[in-house]
């Protein structure tokens, strides 16, 4: 039986092993389980990597970067993230790192905006929150050649506060949420930008994707801005890290 799974601390809500079962039983794939790995610390690693027919692992939180020193090379996916959300392990025993967060988000974004007839050529991007997430967000949009500000409660030399969004959003037309705010059970949540500002040219992506809708989106929808929540991401992200375990 060849192995797979996710390993993070808490893993309370999984939606790879949930993606991945379904996935199984509908193509027919019988050879194949998908398991959760809680794991508090990562020092844990080196032996669950020692499991029979353990093929590959998706990453989550806390760990995406601190697996770094158990893995023999990055993809350039990963490098260019500076983290790893999928490790595969080669048949010579090589554990390579890729990051499948960066292809779901910036696959996800080209096919939305395409979907809107909106071209790149133009557009910019405000990043909402700092955290591992955005990471492959800022990435992508490096590559799409979408000029973008990170925004973050602390000012620094990167980045610009939430005070500083308003005199904005005359600039920057695509907003995306980086942030968990807005996230399941806290639903009533969202990221401080001045909503009543927000007008038909402007594009609300939120990486949360329970609820399917957000406040975030809502009250951008209200205001007549195009909306996507972040399911279509991770299923893709999902689809390229089954792509890369099945590497020959």
């Amino acid at each position: 039986m060849k192995q797979y799974g996710l390993i993070g601390f808490p893993l309370t809500h999984s939606f790879s092993q949930r993606y991945f079962t379904d996935k199984f039983g509908r193509e027919g794939i019988s050879d194949s389980q998908y398991s959760l790995f809680e794991m508090p610390d990562v020092a844990a690693l080196p032996a669950l990597l020692q499991t029979p027919g353990l093929r590959g692992l998706n990453v989550t939180i806390p760990h995406k970067q601190a697996v770094l020193p158990f893995l023999d090379r990055l993809d350039a996916s990963a490098s260019k993230v500076g983290a790893v959300n999928v490790i595969r392990l080669q048949d010579d025993g090589t554990r390579v790192g890729y990051n499948s967060d960066y292809y779901g988000f910036k696959q996800s974004l080209e096919d939305w905006l395409t979907t809107l007839d909106r071209p790149l050529a133009g557009l910019r991007a405000l990043v909402l929150g700092t955290g591992g997430a955005s990471k492959a967000v800022t990435a992508a949009l490096t590559d799409l050649a979408i000029p973008y500000q990170s925004v973050s409660r602390s000012k620094t030399a990167s980045t610009v506060t939430y005070d500083e969004v308003p005199a904005l959003l005359s600039e920057y037309a695509l907003l995306i949420n980086c942030s968990p705010v807005g996230t399941y059970p806290h639903t009533d949540e969202v990221p401080a930008i001045p909503y009543e500002q927000l007008t038909s040219r402007h594009l609300l992506y939120d990486l949360v994707y329970n609820p399917a809708e957000t406040q975030f989106m809502k009250r951008g929808a209200e205001r007549g801005a195009a909306t996507h929540n972040g399911l279509r991401m991770l299923e893709l992200q999902a689809e390229k890290a089954w792509s890369i375990w099945q590497q020959q």
